[in-house]
């Protein structure tokens, strides 16, 4: 049932209006647990760089979840398995049982379930709704946009395995979508799970930004799912996650993350802690050829942390990539801490005035999952 190590990705509730949104261009693999605060999403797009990053291998907490109880925790840096989302142990359920689990409807593409599209299904949920309501997704390519609203509440898709239970879409900035109205799925509905499903958009490095999945919802959780580059504003911790780049087209760069936090008074960031950065065997043999960062800016006040993780040599010395010329340089808040690696190397990091490098402990504990909700 589980790929390889623990991966781990929260993100906290709070007032703001944030937004959580991954790319993906081609089909990719990963394993997600998230709680994805509520948001309202900047609609503008840049055209800056080619964004590819996959999240690989990974498998779900072993802790008991609570959708009342605001206080969510992952893994903590001692390394023990205890921790992880707290949502009802029915929802945790839902995750560790295989695909056979009983659900509400089925989508079939053949024909032989309640409904052929997703969005029908989703459209025939019941709203506001207080209890799990699953719709089974069964092996085959859905080739739609899909909508889940806010009024529909507690949804879960449950597909039949990540590598046959596909839904595709192909809008993209270059297409005449907006960054964010090209997600092929978009949720906002709270306490949305999802396993067993790829999230797919297809347009490719050529196309620039191709949104796969747009979460905008509390209470989020996705299990063996596939995703690709992190960008938005939000507390989210991504543990034990292998992180892989993608060849980019020539002239293209490529950047793991891109956090928009757009007011300094934000408890939001990037947390990226216990990962392995790598790179995809088709970018393996090039990468020589192209430059690869751990994040940049998005909006002025942007911040990411990189701890306690490995770090290939296809990340460029400098470790971090600008925007558009001195754009946040000042204000924005990166940092690295106990990393490891060929690519861990921080004597040629940027000089940045909102770079540094973590050296106190005691500093670096702000940013563990205990810690979250009080950045």
């Amino acid at each position: 049932m589980t790929e390889a190590s623990q991966h781990n990705l929260s993100i906290s509730k709070k007032n703001k209006k944030l937004i959580l949104a991954i790319f993906a261009s081609f089909l990719l693999v990963a394993t997600i647990i998230a709680i994805v605060t509520g948001v309202n999403p900047q609609k503008k797009s840049t055209q800056n760089d080619a964004v590819h990053a996959k999240l690989v291998k990974s498998t779900f907490s072993k802790s008991a979840f609570s959708t009342t109880d605001h206080n969510r925790k992952l893994k903590e840096d001692d390394g023990s398995n205890e921790g992880g989302a707290e949502w009802s142990s029915t929802d945790r359920l839902l995750f560790q049982l295989s695909s056979s689990t009983p659900p509400d409807v089925v989508v079939a593409a053949d024909g032989s379930g309640n409904y052929t599209t997703v969005s029908a299904a989703v459209s025939a949920a019941p709203s506001y709704s207080s209890k799990r309501y699953i719709i089974r997704i069964k092996a085959g390519v859905y080739r739609e946009n899909v909508e889940v609203p806010k009024e529909k509440s507690n949804i879960m898709f449950l597909g039949d395995g990540r590598k046959t239970t596909i839904i595709t879409g192909s809008r993209s900035v270059a297409g005449g979508s907006t960054t964010y109205q090209s997600a092929t799925v978009a949720v906002e509905g709270q306490g949305f799970l999802a396993r067993d499903i790829t999230f797919q958009n297809t347009a490719g490095p050529s196309k620039y930004q191709a949104v796969a999945l747009r979460v905008e919802s509390d209470f989020a959780a996705f299990y063996k799912c596939t995703i690709d580059f992190i960008v938005g504003n939000a507390a989210a911790v991504f543990q034990d996650c292998d992180i892989q780049a993608r060849r980019p087209n020539p002239g293209q760069t490529v950047t793991i993350t891109a956090q928009g936090r757009s007011n300094p008074t934000q408890n939001t960031g990037i947390v990226i802690q216990k990962c392995r950065i790598g790179v995809t065997s088709d970018l393996h043999a090039v990468r020589s050829n192209f430059s690869a960062y751990l994040g940049r800016p998005w909006k002025e006040y942007a911040r990411t942390v990189v701890m306690q993780s490995s770090i290939s040599d296809a990340i460029h010395p400098a470790g971090w990539n600008g925007l558009k010329g001195r754009f946040a340089l000042n204000t924005l808040s990166f940092a690295e801490y106990e990393n490891s690696g060929a690519g861990a190397e921080t004597s040629r990091r940027v000089t940045w005035e909102g770079y540094k490098i973590i050296t106190s402990a005691t500093e670096a504990q702000r940013f563990y999952c205990s810690q979250f909700h009080w950045w």
